[in-house]
């Protein structure tokens, strides 16, 4: 093509562009909420790719080919998963199966001691409205009609269109993370190459800025996710719990969650203590492996492996979570954190534009003080909470 004729086309206006990028992001979202059935392998891929390819890097730098640099990145992470789900899978359904069977034993604690304690010293009677026993029989009755693996197999050789899915995301995975792995450079620069040209130096770096906030974070949880389910499950069965691998990997999990993983894992882990022991000095030991774990978590490993690298607040993530979850599933739930680390750079982003524009700085452009509480006077000196005063736009 001339470049003379490009040239005489007319400029696009700054609402024309607008619109035009936001019928973009309209039906990119579409898509991808029509798609998220489909999509689940390749995000499952996508996050492998992602994990592995600085390593795939310093490999490559140390004078190693990139194809040789990522099939040992891939057999690693490979063998890893196959060495965990080889160990873990067969001790979980066993731990899994004996919980399922001791569940009349926990009903018959709660009935016969938990709520006669709360009734004789919180003076409420909660056994009108608690039948431990029928959740039992409910479980129980799931567990054994439509366990794990039948349940799997059950709704498998109902629908067809799952059948294919549960086998392709099997085959797909392994096979798309090579790909994933192998050519992730050049997909990132092939996006880049598609970006308009005037703002492609914004983007490159609210790109570069997430990608440094959520690699950091991901890898550095995962290897947290990983000491504590280790720590919790290891010391619980010091301590002499039959589920300790199961509720110490359970709170391990759980743990990219504030507060909810410790929650949990202290709840069930004295109520297990309580009914297979039900003495005080069980419980202790519980209570001080929780102890531990918390503080080598809040001041070892966070600091250390994650630090405050999303700086999102608890309920935040929480609310990320459970938003993802409801619109898009279990596929919600794996983006949420990723998507909520891109989302805190495009809203920090916003705040700078905002604080130098013309509407923070008022109709004629002078700074505005924004209001604060009084404070006393050998407290004003001091620095500022809000940032100090905004310069004019």
């Amino acid at each position: 093509m001339d470049p003379s004729i490009a040239t005489t086309e007319p400029p696009l206006s700054a609402a024309t562009r607008r619109h035009e990028w936001l019928a973009i992001a309209v039906v990119a979202g579409v898509l991808i909420w029509l798609l998220a059935p489909i999509l689940l392998p390749f995000v499952i891929s996508a996050f492998f790719g992602y994990l592995g390819d600085p390593l795939a890097d310093r490999l490559e730098r140390a004078h190693l080919s990139r194809t040789f640099s990522v099939s040992l990145v891939f057999f690693v992470m490979t063998f890893l998963a196959a060495l965990a789900l080889f160990f873990l899978v067969p001790v979980l359904g066993e731990q899994i199966s004996h919980f399922v069977a001791q569940m009349p034993v926990y009903a018959d604690w709660v009935r016969g001691t938990a709520l006669p304690w709360i009734n004789q010293h919180a003076h409420l009677d909660l056994s009108p409205y608690l039948d431990p026993q029928q959740l039992v029989d409910m479980l129980r009755k799931h567990w054994q009609d439509a366990g794990v693996a039948t349940s799997v197999l059950g709704q498998v050789s109902r629908s067809g269109l799952l059948l294919i899915q549960v086998i392709s995301t099997v085959l797909l995975v392994p096979v798309l993370s090579f790909y994933f792995l192998r050519d992730w450079d050049e997909l990132v620069e092939r996006i880049d190459m598609l970006l308009p040209r005037d703002i492609e130096p914004t983007i490159a770096r609210l790109a570069r800025q997430s990608d440094e906030m959520l690699g950091g974070f991901v890898r550095g949880q995962l290897l947290v996710m990983v000491c504590m389910g280790v720590w919790y499950a290891s010391a619980l069965w010091m301590a002499g719990l039959d589920l300790a691998l199961l509720i110490g990997l359970l709170t391990g999990l759980l743990s990219f969650v504030p507060y909810l993983g410790v929650t949990i894992g202290i709840g069930v882990s004295v109520l297990a203590a309580l009914v297979q022991y039900g003495d005080l000095q069980h419980v202790l030991l519980v209570a001080g492996a929780f102890a531990i774990g918390q503080t080598l978590e809040s001041f070892v490993l966070v600091p250390r492996l994650v630090g405050d690298k999303i700086g999102m607040h608890p309920v935040g993530v929480i609310f990320a979570l459970m938003a993802g979850g409801q619109l898009f599933g279990f596929l919600g739930v794996l983006l949420a954190l990723p998507v909520s680390a891109i989302a805190m750079v495009l809203l920090r982003y916003a705040h700078e534009r905002y604080t130098t524009s013309r509407l923070y700085a008022g109709r004629d452009g002078a700074p505005v003080e924004p209001s604060a509480p009084s404070a006393p006077p050998d407290a004003a000196s001091g620095p500022r909470g809000d940032g100090g005063t905004p310069s004019a736009a």
